[in-house]
């Protein structure tokens, strides 16, 4: 027969919340800093440009 669950206690609820956000912020600052390179034109990261993709098409 089937038994309903027991009740999640709000600390691991909470726990599970906030592991949640912070992998969310830590990929957000990662976002922004790789954005922030790339302006600046110091980026080492290599990225195709449209006339690259073009070519690479034709």
């Amino acid at each position: 027969m089937a038994v309903p669950k027991k009740k999640t206690s709000k600390s691991k609820r909470d726990k599970r919340r906030a592991t949640w956000r912070r992998k969310a912020a830590v990929e957000a600052q990662k976002a922004l800093s790789l954005g922030k390179s790339i302006l600046t034109g110091r980026s080492t990261f290599v990225y195709p440009s449209a006339e690259e993709e073009e070519e690479e098409e034709s």
